[in-house]
């Protein structure tokens, strides 16, 4: 069993009404592991699992929820809100792209259990171009996640913030944390799944196939040809994003393992 360090509760914790929020949505740097994340939210059994609903809507122009196909903003967030069943809602949604309509819409907002996952820039930067090589600074996707981190708290929140380094460490002290936060038991059985693609993510599949690949939390040792080592332009990026992953990072949920 874990403990929360009072560290990480007091900074990243979200503190007592998690349960309170019919959706929580884990907004995410590309490339941060937020698809195991959302592979071991839906192995849970007691969670509706939307995968990247508003970047699938960006993306491809629609996206379905509960079984109905939608194509603008306002109509995916009123599904969400409309979604049967007394299950809660995992959202998993990346910061790759900015989405202002979300923004705007501060009842939903509020309405939203707001958790963050991060990644050190230099990492997601050399994992995000070897899918897209034309990447823009801004898919880094840590700054607009600042942003949204900033929002949230002026919801009144004080969001989960999770580092991606300690989600592959401590994957059991992490999650558990986690679901208490959201006021939610752990469920250890969660932590593994069977191998093999999903509806959910079908759309972006060649993003994904390492989790598809995968049975558990694991921490690859993957390489990559171009790096901030030997391009200038990734490095550009990533320290650009750093200080935005470092405040973040100062706020993350820490754990004390074992």
């Amino acid at each position: 069993m874990s403990e929360v360090d009072s560290e990480g509760s007091d900074g990243g914790a979200g503190g007592a009404g998690g349960a309170g929020h019919r959706v929580i949505a884990l907004w995410s740097a590309p490339r941060s592991r937020s698809t195991a994340f959302f592979r071991s939210a839906v192995e849970r059994g007691d969670l509706t699992g939307l995968h990247e609903p508003f970047c699938n809507l960006r993306d491809f122009g629609e996206t379905t929820v509960g079984g109905e196909t939608v194509r603008s903003t306002k109509a995916l967030i009123a599904a969400i809100r409309e979604l049967p069943g007394r299950q809660r809602v995992f959202l998993k949604e990346t910061t790759d792209y900015r989405y202002p309509e979300v923004e705007a819409d501060k009842d939903f907002l509020r309405e939203v259990r707001h958790t963050f996952l991060i990644r050190r820039p230099a990492e997601v930067a050399a994992s995000f171009y070897a899918l897209k090589p034309d990447m823009s600074r801004e898919q880094i996707g840590l700054e607009y996640m600042h942003e949204l981190y900033d929002t949230a708290v002026q919801t009144g929140q004080r969001p989960v913030v999770l580092d991606s380094d300690d989600l592959v460490n401590h994957p059991a002290e992490i999650m558990a944390a986690y679901w208490a936060e959201m006021g939610l038991e752990h469920r250890t059985e969660a932590l593994s799944w069977q191998p093999g693609k999903r509806e959910e993510w079908a759309r972006s599949d060649r993003w994904h196939t390492d989790v598809s690949r995968s049975s558990g939390f694991t921490k690859a040792a993957a390489t990559y040809e171009v790096t901030v080592e030997n391009n200038a332009t990734l490095a550009e990026f990533a320290a650009h994003h750093e200080p935005y992953y470092q405040s973040l990072y100062a706020k993350r949920l820490t754990v004390t393992p074992g």
